[in-house]
């Protein structure tokens, strides 16, 4: 097997030359370098990664534990950051935690002591072992998809993200932060997910803007940040839109088919039960819509459905779905992004990226078909304009006077 002074001699260079290129740890002239690259492939030399590792410290590797792989979302996910990390010369390490807190924390656990060089993590709804473990170790972390703040019981998270707008797919904010290690002194995690509010928001506000006066909302798992904040959206549109809140009408299908299927039949139970519907992610989508079936009720001629979470074959149900589409993809590519920079720079403040979602506006909601496939034309303004002003009470289309859809 060659090896890299067999390399260096092919090329007529020195073996830290050789180094040097393979590495990246030092600018080599492009002649040199093109010379030590076309000796690699003339002599098939393949780097020898566990002695490197052995000499840096560095195993160029990162843990990924992500709950739900086989969930759309987080599939796109998992793509963004096995295509992040191939970019930069990193392999992944990938385990389930199965949003269970006891398995989380055995997964992250043996993903640490596979000497991975920082991790990735979308956390349980509850994180407090793990962000235990995490900041006696000093493991760098990027939390992904799902912030910490608030919820730590001896580990203070001061991490925030501001509320942004439904745009096409760019990093919506930065905001810095530490999360105080129990044993004393800062930990810091930096955290990069989607925004959740102001999207929520847009969906409620849209159907308001049809004439719904009782719209539900079938939330995610009690616990997780992406539900806190969602329920916040629905309460925001609510609000803007002059709508009453009603706890009745916001019932927790716990992020998954089942549990959403059961919670829309209790929504359609109710003596004045919702005329539209949101629904909080994917999954909960398909089980609203198995709900609605099994009542022999249509979409939207009985119920308008708007729906968090874009996926493949939204476009291909009929009436088509308008939803919420997150920026997946680039959430895993930029969770290692910011995880290469704070293992580049381990003392700089931590820091939450938030990234903007887009308003796919499609049929379901009730609104005639314009004949376009995909996105909608609707832009940031629109819905900035919907989340400051307060119109006067919409008009009732024929089909909601009622309040039920009985």
């Amino acid at each position: 097997m060659p090896t890299m002074a067999d390399v260096a001699r092919s090329a007529g260079v020195s073996v830290a030359t050789v180094s040097h290129v393979l590495n990246g740890t030092r600018p080599v002239l492009p002649h040199t370098r093109q010379a030590v690259l076309d000796a690699v492939d003339e002599l098939g030399y393949t780097p020898n990664t566990l002695a490197r590792s052995l000499v840096t410290s560095r195993t160029r590797s990162i843990g990924l534990a992500v709950s739900a792989i086989s969930n759309p979302y987080f599939t796109e996910i998992l793509q963004g950051v096995e295509a992040g990390a191939l970019e930069h010369g990193y392999s992944l390490l990938i385990a389930d935690p199965h949003d269970d807190p006891d398995h989380e924390c055995k997964v992250v656990q043996l993903l640490h002591e596979r000497r991975v060089d920082g991790m990735i993590v979308a956390p349980s709804a509850d994180p407090r072992e793990l962000v235990s473990y995490l900041g006696r170790h000093r493991v760098p972390t990027v939390f992904l998809d799902r912030v910490i703040d608030g919820v730590i019981d001896g580990v203070t998270g001061t991490v925030g993200g501001a509320v942004g707008g439904v745009t096409e797919g760019v990093v919506g904010g930065v905001t810095e932060g530490v999360v105080e290690d129990p044993a004393g002194g800062p930990q810091r995690f930096d955290q990069v997910c989607a925004e959740n509010t102001g999207p929520m928001a847009r969906l409620v506000t849209h159907l308001a803007g049809l004439g719904h006066r009782r719209i539900g909302l079938v939330a995610g798992r009690p616990g997780l940040s992406t539900t806190a904040e969602r329920i916040t959206g629905y309460r925001q549109g609510l609000t803007t839109t002059r709508l009453p809140y009603d706890d009745d009408l916001v019932v927790h299908g716990d992020s998954e088919s089942a549990g959403a299927e059961r919670a829309t039949a209790a929504l359609l139970s109710l003596a004045a039960p919702p005329t539209a519907l949101v629904t909080a992610n994917n999954a909960m989508t398909i089980g609203a819509l198995r709900a609605l079936r099994d009542r022999g009720l249509s979409v939207p001629d009985d119920l308008a459905l708007c729906c968090f979470d874009d996926f493949a074959w939204a476009d291909l149900f009929s009436p088509r779905l308008t939803a919420i589409a997150q920026p997946s993809r680039e959430i895993g590519a930029q969770a290692v992004r910011v995880l290469l920079e704070r293992l580049a720079a381990p003392d700089r403040p931590a820091r939450t990226v938030r990234l903007d979602c887009t308003f796919v506006h499609r049929t379901s909601c009730g609104c005639p078909d314009s004949g376009e496939r995909g996105r909608s034309s609707r832009s940031s303004q629109s819905f900035q304009t919907s989340q400051t002003s307060h119109p006067s009470q919409p008009s009732q289309p024929s089909q909601f006077e009622k309040g039920n859809v009985s």
